[in-house]
């Protein structure tokens, strides 16, 4: 799906997604990351969503973000409150969506100006 283009393009934006990847400000990614508006996306090493460990949390935690929008892939998951520990220790709410409602969840969040971090999974296999 290709998203329209707005005033926030000097942030990351997502342009398009689909089930094999996702595009920030017109580039491709065809793996999992992290996108935070105001720094480029981090590869994130989780391949699928049954392989996420406390230190993938403990990765999106090092961005200080005030809320985390976790893309689960096709459908929605939900994870096991002990991996997200290190954000719920801060009072950071994560929230897990299916990707695509993630990407589209992101963008509103940050064009509203907020801390927000996208932890999109997109599974290789």
């Amino acid at each position: 799906m290709k998203l329209h283009s707005t005033n926030t393009q000097q942030y990351q934006t997502i342009t398009a997604y689909d089930d094999t990847g996702v595009e920030i400000n017109a580039v491709r990614f065809a793996h999992s990351l992290i996108v935070m508006p105001e720094s480029a996306p981090v590869e994130w090493p989780v391949a699928a969503f049954e392989a996420l460990t406390r230190e993938n949390f403990e990765q999106i935690d090092a961005g200080k973000p005030d809320v985390v929008i976790l893309g689960t892939g096709k459908r929605q998951r939900f994870v096991h409150p002990k991996l997200v520990a290190p954000l719920s220790a801060r009072h950071v709410g994560v929230e897990a969506m299916d990707s695509q409602a993630a990407c589209r969840t992101y963008n509103i969040l940050m064009a509203e100006g907020r801390k927000v971090a996208l932890a999109l999974i997109i599974e290789t296999a």
